[in-house]
This record gives structure tokens, C-alpha cells and sequence, in this order.
């Protein structure tokens, strides 16, 4: 069974994220989602509600699952035995910091192989930071995210707003 990790914050995820676990989940028989906990983010969500939302937006596909982890990703492959990881490029822009995070990881563990999966055009322009952004100003964000996911960025910055968070 050839498997792969496709670890990320998703904070929130958006559909860039969801059309590349869709294109890797055809690709192997089984896709990790790994939510990690990154010590320089400070995340809008928690780990379990990006946990949440990811399950939902991919319930769909059945040889996918969602998980979390803190620390190395080389040490949370190890655990699983997985020695395959999804990244995701939308630009010219992300590759310099990919491919540090690629051969830093090789350097770690010499068997994991990174497996790059270009965005689809239609989602050059997207990232999380962008949409917590514009979600964070009132502004629409339909079409960048699942229903659901919006639901709860709205809710999150309406409460935000009101000055209870």
C-alpha cells in the first residue's frame, strides 16, 4: 500500500487545500491529512476544530485521514512508517521555501521522498493568511473556502469583533 502524509496548519483550509488532498488521494491508497502544531504560528483555530473542518471537507474521500502532531515531520513519519510527503506549490514563490523544507527533511531521514503537486490555476492567489484577512473585514469569502469553513471564520470574527475571544 503506498501511502503519504500531506502535513500543513490549515488555518483554515481553503480550496487549494482540498483540491490538492483531492488530486493526492487518487494518487495513493492512503492520504494522511497531518495538522501540525507550528510554534511561530499563532493559529485563529484550534487544532481539533482545524481537525474538524478538514474531516468535513473531505469526508468524500475514503482512503483519507485526518490527524494532528507537534514536533519533527520526520519523526511523525517515522511513527506512521510513511515515508512519502505532499506539498502543495502554487507559485514560483513558495519553491525556495519547499525546497529548503525538502532537503532539510531528506538531510533528517534519508528516505522520505517529497512529492510536489503544482496548485490548480484557479487557486494561485489563495492562502489562509489571505482569507482569515478578508474574513476578518467583513469581506466576502465564498468560493475560497468550504460553506462550513466560512461559516465558522464568520462566527470566529463576529465574536472576535464583539470583543468575547
Amino acid at each position: 500500500m503506498r501511502a503519504a502524509v500531506y502535513p500543513g496548519s490549515f488555518d483554515p483550509i481553503t480550496y487549494g487545500h482540498v483540491d490538492i488532498i483531492e488530486r493526492a488521494s487518487r494518487i495513493f491508497d492512503k492520504l494522511i491529512v497531518a495538522v501540525v502544531t507550528n510554534p511561530a504560528k499563532k493559529p485563529l483555530f484550534s487544532m481539533e476544530e482545524r481537525m474538524d473542518m478538514i474531516r468535513e471537507s473531505v469526508k468524500h474521500l475514503k482512503n483519507v485521514e485526518v490527524d494532528g502532531f507537534d514536533g519533527l515531520l520526520v519523526n511523525y513519519l517515522r511513527e506512521k512508517k510513511i515515508e512519502v510527503v505532499i506539498r502543495g506549490m502554487r507559485a514560483i514563490t513558495d519553491f525556495d521555501y519547499e525546497f529548503q523544507m525538502a532537503l532539510t527533511n531528506r538531510k533528517l531521514n534519508k528516505n522520505v521522498e517529497i512529492v510536489f503537486l503544482l496548485s490548480d490555476s484557479k487557486y494561485l492567489y489563495l492562502t489562509s493568511r489571505m482569507v482569515k484577512e478578508i474574513a476578518s473585514f467583513g469581506g466576502c469569502i465564498r468560493g475560497m473556502v468550504p460553506p462550513h469553513v466560512e461559516e465558522m471564520l464568520l462566527k470566529k470574527f463576529r465574536v472576535s469583533s464583539s470583543g468575547s475571544l
